[in-house]
């Protein structure tokens, strides 16, 4: 059997106040619950929370009369907080590190002298002595001194410390510090003669090929190369496939010993699957070109000449090849073998026009009247070729063929033998030059569409017809470097006959 507590008697209702009598469950006036007033707590002693019962309470603090200044206006000394033992709410003594005396303090607000006040005002009545009371008007218009600052660190002024207490900041307040003006967003223009970024136009760029502004690696220059002279204009480009340019390209003109103008412009392709293929294009078509401006003014026939130039050029390429360390320094992922390029020239001396190739690059010969027909002056040294004058494929056969741009015949230590190939014609009429790498040849294979891709106006402007040729093979898919140089030939002999005729 449970035990119930039985709710103690009330003398009033808590709802209405009104007389209550014994055993009554709900109020007579108002019907307040009765049974839901709690039961009273038991009675127990009342324990002080501030001042523990075993310690006396603490004397109050009696702060010294400050002495009356005199007649020599010498501020009255100022006592502070510090200068005696404090106590907590309990009486105690407080707790923490020691204190030191504060150092001597000279008058307090250096902007001006303290004004002279009497002796402390007695307590007001109902206050203890010792206790603080409500500070009294100062005289009018005269500040009142400022507060000695409180410092959270407990130490004293450190030296060079502001004199209002506030702590040295470690860096310039912002709100006061005069803001440095930000660089400019834009490198400086770089000096005359540097080569210029051409992404932001404005960096120089670096040894290494990057934009020291913009970190943009710069195009290469022998990605795209162009270049001009009276009477012949090349250009070449790297490709859309290709990351790099193994083409190269040498256009120049000089005089036979009667005086008479010879052009010449030499085309190399460089061999992909061999080492160093640029070097080796550049070596070629820099010393071909080299050896006939030295034999053509000395009255050396233009066909004798081309074959000598092919020859130093071979020699050439094939001292690319006695420096292995180079060639590890190139590309040491590359499987080493000798450098090799092919090599296409062609000349214009008087009514003479001379051509040499190794390789597959190729000369074309395009009427200035294009109701004439357009011919091819060179055979490739390829195995397409070879098949076709075997008789064991027809051109489009054999050119169809995975193998028909294998070469059988190039500039290098490890060519089989080296075979220049010259031939001279002399024009009845006048056109134009193509002299052009299988780059731009493999989008206008057949003469009649090397014709077509030749625009009209192209022996008027070469380079302008360059450009054009050059896009068009760009247009087609750019698999391959692209190089092309364009002669006009301008000789107009009397009688009419064939477009070519060999000499």
């Amino acid at each position: 059997m449970s035990q119930s507590h039985q709710q103690p008697a009330l003398p009033k209702c808590p709802g209405c106040e009104e007389p209550l009598d014994a055993g009554d469950l709900f109020c007579g006036a108002c019907g307040y619950d009765l049974s839901a007033v709690p039961a009273r707590p038991d009675d127990r002693p009342t324990m002080a929370i501030a001042v523990p019962p075993a310690e006396p309470p603490a004397e109050p603090v009696r702060w010294p009369a400050a002495a009356e200044a005199d007649s020599s206006d010498v501020p009255a000394p100022v006592h502070r907080p510090a200068d005696l033992p404090g106590t907590d709410s309990g009486g105690r003594p407080l707790s923490g590190p020691a204190r030191g005396p504060l150092p001597e303090q000279g008058p307090v607000l250096e902007q001006g002298p303290v004004p002279e006040r009497g002796p402390l005002p007695e307590p007001r009545p109902g206050t203890e002595p010792g206790a603080a009371s409500p500070p009294e008007p100062g005289p009018v218009g005269v500040p009142e001194p400022a507060a000695v600052p409180v410092r959270h660190d407990d130490r004293a002024s450190a030296p060079g410390e502001a004199a209002d207490g506030d702590f040295a900041l470690a860096a310039p307040d912002p709100r006061t510090a005069e803001h440095t003006p930000a660089p400019p967003a834009v490198a400086p223009a770089p000096a005359p003669g540097t080569k210029v970024c051409v992404a932001c136009r404005s960096g120089r760029v670096d040894p290494d090929g990057y934009c020291e502004n913009c970190g943009h690696a710069q195009p290469r220059e022998r990605d795209h190369m162009e270049q001009e002279l009276d009477a012949v204009a090349a250009v070449s480009d790297r490709g859309l496939r290709h990351h790099r340019n193994e083409d190269s390209f040498a256009v120049s003109s000089t005089a036979l010993p009667d005086g008479s103008p010879a052009v010449v412009a030499i085309v190399c392709d460089g061999v992909s699957s061999a080492s160093r293929p640029d070097e080796a294009s550049a070596a070629a078509a820099s010393a071909a070109n080299e050896t006939l401006l030295e034999a053509l003014p000395r009255g050396t026939h233009p066909q004798q000449a081309m074959h000598e130039a092919i020859v130093a050029a071979a020699e050439a390429v094939n001292a690319l090849a006695q420096d292995p360390a180079t060639a590890v320094e190139h590309d040491a992922h590359r499987h080493q073998n000798a450098p090799a390029c092919t090599l296409v020239g062609a000349i214009t001396a008087g009514s003479l026009l001379v051509v040499g190739w190794v390789g597959d690059s190729r000369v074309y010969w395009v009427p200035e009247d294009r109701a004439q027909p357009t011919t091819r002056l060179t055979e490739d040294d390829s195995w397409a070729a070879q098949m076709v004058a075997a008789g064991l494929m027809n051109e489009a056969e054999a050119y169809a063929d995975d193998r028909a741009h294998a070469i059988t015949g190039w500039l290098g230590a490890d060519a089989y033998e080296l075979e220049p190939h010259t031939a001279a014609f002399k024009p009845d009429r006048p056109g134009l030059v193509v002299v052009c790498t299988d780059g731009l040849w493999n989008y206008a294979e057949s003469a009649e569409e090397m014709a077509a891709a030749v625009p009209a106006d192209a022996h008027e402007h070469p380079l302008r017809g360059a450009q054009v040729l050059v896009g068009h093979a760009l247009d087609g898919g750019g698999h391959d470097n692209v190089t092309v140089a364009l002669l006009p030939f301008a000789v107009r002999p009397p009688g009419a006959g064939s477009a070519c005729d060999t000499v």
